[in-house]
């Protein structure tokens, strides 16, 4: 993997109206506000109340949508999901919105998540006799669903959900109603607004919400399942972990867009404050701070304004790069990062540089990142890292591989400062990321750490014999 930075999976949102009007229009442009979450497929399911209408494929949201595809896709409730593969391959196969045909109805489900016990409960529909087409675990998800007994799909919901272990948020579309509900831990986000004209909307992110104009904004709770239908919402507690929430500490570090909001905090002051937090631990003398466009800038706001050290570009991104299907030769390969940055020279050449990044997983980028910036004539780079050293990887649905791929799971703290080629490297602690976010517990720092909410031993093994044969 050419970018350093984890990468979450997916997005997931859902739109109920009273008139109809533009559902799946309003449902396109939730997706393009969560396209950060992922860029690998997309889809739009919509039901009319009695046919469910699906569309998905690979590709950006702009990519597999425009008028033509839309204009089928018309009705009073729909779901949209945007797709980062983790578990399943990248392949169309596994695009979501899954659709299912039974008993009850048809049936589409998005997911935004991973379950660590996917495989397990796989087998046992497999021997139960049921047909999959795909390997990702939403359809898992979806036909344990569809065999589940209840009067409702909240009731049938409720039913499942014990038996999923692991991180999910999910939007589920029945014939008149788009329903939500969010893992009994909390991993990843998911919140709910009304929207002005009538009708609600469900999403990975505010982000999503405020813009398709929502209001009275609020979270769909760890454990809880939320029904949205035209003007009418309902919310129905299954409760949560009973040993506590585990929300996922990178959506505030990198994975959520600034303007979102989640558990009462906004995204950008909590990135300002791990900047801070980081330039009282790690204080060192130079001329400039400078953040890696664009997760890392309201962190580096912070810390030069806890430092005194001026703020300022040193690194311009080309942000129309994105994700290509073009397989570039090793030679282009070698100039990733310059293929994605140019540095600013004229804010370079004779300082001493702080440089500040959200986070270092692999080592892939801040090698040639510290060399761009030292060719630009910095006289030091000193690297700050407004997360902790990442040591363990994360089975919740978040790509940070195995302990082998985990460059802090590998190398001391001097060893990866001599490969990243900096004059000096330090991360945020724990305890300084926790007092940014303002919160002591609740959170998962699973990666940081090494302590999951949710037993994870078998798969850790697995992730260390993976390592041994590598």
């Amino acid at each position: 993997m050419s970018d350093d930075h984890p990468t979450e999976e997916c997005g997931v949102i859902g739109v109920s109206s009273p008139s109809g009007e533009q559902t799946a229009q309003l449902t396109f442009f939730g997706l393009f506000a969560l396209q950060h979450r992922g860029q690998e497929a997309a889809g739009i399911a919509v039901s009319d109340g009695v046919r469910t209408r699906l569309h998905k494929d690979t590709g950006l949201v702009t990519h597999v949508f425009d008028n033509e595809s839309l204009a089928p896709l018309t009705g009073y409730h729909a779901i949209g999901h945007t797709r980062y593969s983790t578990i399943g391959a990248s392949a169309a196969s596994n695009a979501q919105p899954f659709l299912v045909e039974t008993m009850h109805g048809p049936l589409s489900l998005a997911h935004n998540g991973s379950l660590i016990n996917a495989a397990e409960l796989r087998e046992e529909l497999l021997q139960r006799g049921f047909g999959l087409t795909a390997t990702s675990d939403t359809e898992v998800m979806a036909l344990m669903l569809a065999a589940a007994s209840g009067k409702s799909w909240e009731d049938r919901l409720e039913r499942t959900m014990p038996s999923w272990k692991g991180a999910f948020s999910i939007v589920l579309l029945g014939a008149d109603s788009v329903v939500a509900a969010r893992d009994p831990w909390g991993y990843r986000p998911l919140s709910v607004g009304r929207l002005p004209e009538g009708g609600y909307v469900v999403a990975s992110e505010t982000c999503a919400l405020r813009t398709l104009g929502c209001v009275d904004l609020s979270e769909v709770m760890p454990g809880e399942i939320v029904t949205i239908r035209g003007d009418e919402i309902s919310r129905r507690s299954t409760g949560k972990a009973v040993n506590g929430t585990a929300l996922c500490s990178f959506e505030f570090v990198y994975f959520s867009r600034p303007d979102s909001e989640w558990d009462g905090r906004g995204v950008h002051a909590v990135r300002q404050r791990l900047g801070e937090r980081l330039a009282l631990e790690s204080g060192v003398d130079a001329d400039v701070v400078v953040p890696v466009p664009d997760s890392s800038v309201p962190a580096a706001i912070g810390y030069a304004r806890a430092s005194g050290i001026p703020f300022n570009d040193g690194l311009i991104k080309n942000r129309y790069i994105g994700r290509t299907f073009i397989e570039p030769s090793q030679s282009l390969r070698d100039r990733h990062v310059a293929m994605k940055f140019n540095a600013l020279a004229e804010n370079l050449e004779g300082r001493r540089v702080i440089l500040i990044d959200d986070s270092l997983i692999r080592g892939t980028t801040a090698g040639p990142l510290v060399k761009l910036i030292k060719d630009a004539g910095a006289l030091e780079v000193h690297l700050r890292i407004t997360s902790p050293q990442v040591m363990h990887p994360c089975f919740m649905g978040v790509d940070m591989g195995t302990y082998d791929e985990l460059i802090s799971a590998r190398l001391e703290l001097e060893e990866l400062c001599l490969h990243v080629g900096c004059d000096t490297l330090e991360f945020l602690s724990v305890e300084g990321m926790m007092a940014a976010i303002d919160r002591e517990k609740g959170y998962c720092t699973a990666c940081f750490t090494g302590e999951y909410a949710i037993d994870t031993t078998q798969l850790r093994i697995r992730s260390r014999v993976k390592e041994s044969f590598a």
